[in-house]
Formats: C-alpha cells, structure tokens, sequence
C-alpha cells in the first residue's frame, strides 16, 4: 500500500480543482491543437503536430498522477491539529538563531509547499526537523550554507 499523502482540507481542493481543470478544459485544449495541427497535413514535417501530442501526453500523465495521489490522501482537519508539537496544518513561529530574526512557518503536506509564503513540506529538511518539537526546543538541520538552528517560540493552528 502506498503511503498516504497529507494534505490539509485547502490542499486537497487544490489537487481537485487541478484534476477537474485537467479533464474538463485542458483536455478539450489538447483535441483541439492536435485537429488545428493535423490540417496542416504531412505529419512527419508537423511540429505543431508533435508538441500538440507531447501536450496531451503531458497532461494524461498528470491527470493519471492526480488520481493516484487521491486515492492515498489523508486530510488533517482543525480537530486533528493539536498545538502542543508540531505537525503538519501548524503555524509556527521560530527564531532564527544565525540571523537573529523570527520567522513564521505553515507546516504542509508535500502538494501544498510553497516556500515564498513560507508554506513548507513535513518532508523537507526544515520541516523534517520542525515535526514533532515543542515550543523551548531547538531544532537543526542542514543548509547549503551550513547548519541552521531554529528556536520554537509557538505552535499555533
């Protein structure tokens, strides 16, 4: 059995959204460049024709690649977020030691990161070393730069 996905509630209409997006409109998108590209004619000097399928096989792949990543999602609702150690559907609130500044991370399943809103995966190396600290702990982990200390200062949903 594969191992489930987490996701929050807010991630999982992410990946549903871009799921009906796929079938419904970018599908009928595909059909339609590959028609335009087939009336030019001699398909095997038809670029058009090329990158049109090389499209749709892009887009089946990632219709097939949703579907599966649903069938092993596990929504963290409100209830199951707890504030006493950090897991994924936190807000967390850290001091970096090295920079002396505070920094607010989203703790997030690995289909939601975004590291420009601070949104970051269980699954990456600051949110490996987040998961299941408390607040007073410090946490480490590796950077290209070395390694980063984080001081816990709140949990929060």
């Amino acid at each position: 059995m594969a191992e489930p996905i987490v996701v929050t509630p807010e991630g999982l209409k992410k990946l549903q959204d871009e799921l009906e997006y796929l079938k419904t409109v970018k599908r009928k998108d595909n059909v339609e460049a590959i028609r335009v590209a087939l009336s030019f004619g001699d398909l095997s000097e038809n670029s058009e024709y090329d990158e049109a399928k090389t499209e749709q096989g892009k887009t089946e792949s990632r219709i097939i690649e949703l579907e599966e990543m649903l069938k092993h999602v596990k929504v963290i609702s409100d209830t199951d977020i707890k504030t006493d150690v950090v897991n994924v559907g936190n807000t967390v609130l850290v001091h970096d030691v090295e920079f002396d500044e505070d920094v607010e991370y989203s703790i997030v399943g690995s289909t939601e990161a975004n590291p420009l809103e601070n949104k970051v995966s269980d699954l990456s190396p600051i949110g490996k070393a987040l998961m299941g600290s408390k607040v007073g702990d410090t946490v480490e982990f590796d950077t290209p730069g070395g390694v980063a200390h984080l001081e816990i200062l709140k949990i929060s949903k």
